[in-house]
């Protein structure tokens, strides 16, 4: 399993296992230079908070997390939250992470150059095989590339890929889009990578297909999809 490098107990904990509550980034930085997001600030620490304690994680110089939010979901199927986020390594770009109370436990490769990031989807059980995945778009201005990732086992494993979806445009503060289900099983909605249409996506027996449910104005179209409203 992958721990972390640095992390340190604010308050005391019990031998007990604890549950996530909740986490926060803290400690804003402009060590690394790239501003997706529309600033030059991203977070040198994560900052979980227990039923027991609050953990503070604390990267190295070399790494931040690039993101708008933790996220968490039971990504085990322990009955307890994990967190989700956006690391970065400045040499080799974003990589999707997970972290318990005690640590990074699983992540995916890093893209491989500085500069390159990836913006979550969703996390849920996406085909209905009991397991849970998790999708994101790699380089959203670039390779435009929806990426589905499986836990099994402790780890991350690749599920499927497909190109020409975004759920983010250089500069905007937050990313667009999410997982939803609206009686048929769960859909990730995002744009097509023209910015003209609101596409939905499922995972069926380890393929993705993706159809265009209505037309893309702004951040309105994407509420009303994950809203399971009528676009038009």
């Amino acid at each position: 399993m992958i721990r972390t490098l640095a992390l340190v107990a604010v308050m005391a904990t019990s031998a007990c296992a604890e549950t996530i509550v909740s986490a926060d980034y803290g400690a804003p930085t402009d060590r690394y230079a790239h501003g997706v997001l529309g600033d030059a600030i991203e977070w040198g620490t994560l900052e979980i908070t227990t039923d027991t304690g609050i953990r503070r994680l604390v990267l190295p110089q070399d790494r931040v997390f690039e993101d708008v939010a933790p996220r968490l979901a039971d990504v085990d199927n322990d009955g307890s939250p994990e967190v989700v986020v956006v690391e970065t390594l400045a040499t080799e770009g974003a990589q999707l992470a997970i972290y318990d109370e005690t640590g990074k436990i699983a992540a995916t490769p890093h893209i491989g150059q500085t500069n390159r990031w990836l913006a979550p989807i969703g996390v849920a059980d996406l085909d209905g095989d009991g397991l849970v995945e998790i999708a994101y778009i790699d380089r959203p201005h670039l390779a435009k590339t929806l990426r589905v990732w499986r836990f099994v086992d402790g780890a991350l494993e690749p599920v499927a890929d497909l190109p020409g979806l975004t759920n983010h445009r250089i500069g905007e503060a937050d990313i667009g889009g999410g997982v939803r289900d609206c009686g048929q099983g769960p859909e990730m909605i995002t744009a097509s990578a023209d910015w003209t249409q609101i596409m939905a996506t499922t995972l069926t027996a380890g393929t993705l297909q993706t159809r265009s449910i209505g037309t893309h104005v702004d951040r309105s179209s994407f509420a009303k999809a994950l809203a399971c409203e009528t676009l038009p």
